[in-house]
C-alpha cells in the first residue's frame, strides 16, 4: 500500500504523519523545539532545530507505519507561515536566527512604511497590510543587521525562504530552492494578481531578487530528497501554508466555504474563487491554492488570542488544571451576569488590526468567580469569530448569510460547549469533521494530488467526513443583547486607547 508522508512544521513543534491511501492516518509522530525570545516582541527560531525535528519525525512517523522510502509515494509539506529563513547558498548555513511570524521588531520599519504613503501601493499588489507579521520586512532587517549580509545577498550568495522552502532546500541537498504561491503571497514581495515577485516591492524593501525562491503551484514536482536522509529517494510534491493547507484538508474548494481554525490564536479562510476581492474592512487578501496554474483566492481574518484565552485561565490565574475543564465550567456560569472578556493581550487582529491595545473585563460582580471568567474566555473566541464573518459578508456579498456553515478544526474545537455557542451566535451551522488533523491532511492531499494517489478537488470532497453539526438554538432577542454587549465592550476597549 502506498503511503503519504505529510510535514507539518509549526511554530513551537514539527510534526510528521503518515497518510494511506483511503486518507486515513497510519502513524504520527510530533517533537518540539526551543523558543527563543531576545528582546521583548522579538521570536526567534533555531534553522537547525526547525530542520533536526522535522527530519527526525518524519523517520519515526515512518518508522511506526512499518514504511520504507519505497513505500512513501510523495512527501507534502505545511508550514508556520511569515517565519524568515536567510542562509548561505553554498554552505546552508544560516546567517541569523529565523525571525517568527509573531515577532514585532520591524514595527518602526512598518511605519516608516506607512508614513511615506506606500501602504496602499503595497496593499493594492500583495492583498496584505503592511505590519510586521509578513516575511518582507523580516528580511530587509536580516540584511541591515547582520554583518555583510546585503552585500553578500547581492552578490547572490544568500537564499531567503519561507520554513517551507529552507526545508525544502534541506531535503533536496540544496538541489531546489523553490516555494509555493500560497506562502510567496504572505511575504509582501509577491503579486498576487500577476503571480511574480514584484520589482517595485522588491526596491522598495530593498531585498535583491537573486535571493528569491521559484514559485510553484501547491501541488508540483518539487524534486526529490537526498538518498542519505530516509534510505531512498521521496518524491516531493505539495506544499502550502498551515492555514491554506487546512483549508484544502476542509475541502473547501467552492467559492462561499469558509474554515475556521482554532489553535493559539485563530485563522478564518472564505474562498473567494478565481477572484481576489479587496477588502474593505481590514482583512488580507490572499491565495488559498494555486493548481494547474490557476490561483484560487480567500480572504482571511485573523485573530491573535484564541486558544492562547484559555492557557491564560490555566497558566495565569490557575482557575483550571487543564482546558478540557473550561467548557464544563463554564457551564455552570451564573446566566444572570453578562461578564466580556476581550482578550487583546497582544493587540486585537481582523477586522480591527489594533496592536497597541491590551485586554480588559466588562461586567464583573461580586458574584462573578472561575465559572464567569470561563464562560467569558470561551465567549470571546465566538465573539471575534462574529466579527470576521461579518467583515467576511461586507467584503463579498456573495457570502450569503443564509447558506454559510463553517467547518472548523484545531485544538478549540474538542469543546462542544464552544462550538455550540459559536454556532449560536453565528445564528450559522458549525461542522465538525471526522479528521482533525486537516493541516496535516491538506498537505497529503496536495502531494497525493500530484502523485496519482487522490483525486481531483471535487471527488476530494466528497471524503470529507461529517464528525457533529452544532446547530444554532439561541433566540433571536439572547444573540441580539449578547452581541450588542460585546460591541460596547470593545468600543469601549478602543476609546481607552485614544
Amino acid at each position: 500500500m502506498p503511503f503519504i508522508l505529510a510535514i507539518d512544521q509549526g511554530t513551537t513543534s514539527s510534526r510528521a504523519m503518515v497518510f494511506r491511501e483511503d486518507i486515513s492516518i497510519a502513524a504520527a509522530a510530533q517533537q518540539e523545539f526551543p523558543q527563543h525570545f531576545p528582546a521583548s516582541g522579538w521570536v526567534e527560531h533555531e534553522p537547525d532545530d526547525i530542520w533536526s525535528s522535522t527530519l527526525q519525525v518524519c523517520r519515526d512517523a515512518m518508522a511506526k507505519a512499518g514504511a520504507a522510502a519505497k513505500d512513501i509515494a510523495a512527501i507534502g509539506i505545511t508550514n508556520q507561515r511569515e517565519t524568515t529563513v536567510v542562509w548561505d547558498r553554498s554552505t546552508g548555513q544560516a546567517v541569523h536566527r529565523a525571525i517568527v511570524w509573531q515577532d514585532r521588531r520591524t514595527a518602526e520599519i512598518c511605519a516608516q512604511l506607512k508614513a511615506d504613503g506606500h501602504e496602499p501601493m503595497i496593499s493594492k499588489k500583495t492583498g496584505l497590510i503592511v505590519d510586521p507579521y509578513f516575511s518582507g520586512t523580516k528580511v530587509a532587517w536580516i540584511l541591515d543587521h547582520v554583518p555583510g549580509a546585503r552585500a553578500r545577498a547581492e552578490r547572490g550568495e544568500l537564499l531567503f525562504g519561507t520554513v517551507d522552502c529552507y526545508l525544502l532546500w534541506r531535503l533536496t541537498g540544496g538541489a531546489v530552492h523553490a516555494t509555493d504561491a500560497t506562502n510567496a503571497s504572505r511575504t509582501l514581495l509577491f503579486n498576487i494578481h500577476t503571480g511574480d515577485w514584484d520589482n517595485d516591492l522588491l526596491r522598495l524593501l530593498r531585498v535583491p531578487a537573486a535571493m528569491l525562491p521559484e514559485v510553484k503551484d501547491s501541488s508540483a514536482d518539487f524534486g526529490t530528497t537526498t538518498t542519505d536522509l530516509f534510505g531512498g529517494v521521496i518524491a516531493i510534491s505539495g506544499i502550502a501554508g498551515d492555514q491554506q493547507a487546512a483549508t484544502i484538508g476542509q475541502a473547501c474548494f467552492a467559492p462561499g466555504m469558509i474554515k475556521s481554525t482554532y489553535g493559539t490564536g485563530c485563522f478564518a479562510l472564505l474562498n473567494t474563487g478565481t477572484t481576489p476581492v479587496a477588502s474593505k474592512n481590514k482583512l488580507l487578501t490572499t491565495i488559498a491554492y494555486q493548481l494547474g496554474g490557476v490561483r484560487t483566492y480567500a480572504l482571511e481574518g485573523s485573530i491573535f488570542v484564541a486558544g492562547s484565552a484559555v492557557q491564560w485561565l490555566r497558566d495565569g490565574l490557575g482557575i483550571i488544571k487543564s482546558a478540557a475543564e473550561t467548557g464544563p465550567l463554564a457551564e455552570q456560569s451564573d446566566h444572570a451576569q453578562s461578564v466580556y472578556l476581550v482578550p487583546a493581550f497582544v493587540g486585537l487582529g481582523a477586522p480591527y488590526w489594533n496592536p497597541d491595545v491590551r485586554g480588559a473585563l466588562f461586567g464583573l460582580t461580586r458574584n462573578t468567580g472561575p465559572a464567569e471568567l470561563a464562560h467569558a474566555a470561551l465567549e470571546s473566541v465566538c465573539y471575534q469569530t462574529v466579527d470576521l464573518l461579518a467583515a467576511m459578508r461586507a467584503d463579498w456579498p456573495d457570502a450569503d448569510a443564509a447558506n454559510i456553515v463553517l467547518r472548523v478544526d484545531g485544538g478549540m474545537t474538542a469543546s462542544d460547549w464552544t462550538l455550540q455557542r459559536l454556532a449560536d451566535l453565528l445564528d450559522a451551522p458549525v461542522d465538525r469533521p471526522m479528521i482533525q488533523e486537516t493541516t496535516a491532511l491538506g498537505a497529503a492531499y496536495l502531494a497525493g494530488l500530484r502523485a496519482g494517489l487522490y483525486p481531483e478537488p471535487a471527488k476530494f470532497a466528497d471524503n470529507w467526513r461529517l464528525e457533529h453539526r452544532f446547530r444554532p438554538n439561541m433566540s433571536e432577542a439572547t444573540r441580539t443583547r449578547k452581541l450588542a454587549g460585546w460591541a460596547r465592550a470593545v468600543k469601549g476597549l478602543l476609546a481607552s486607547d485614544q
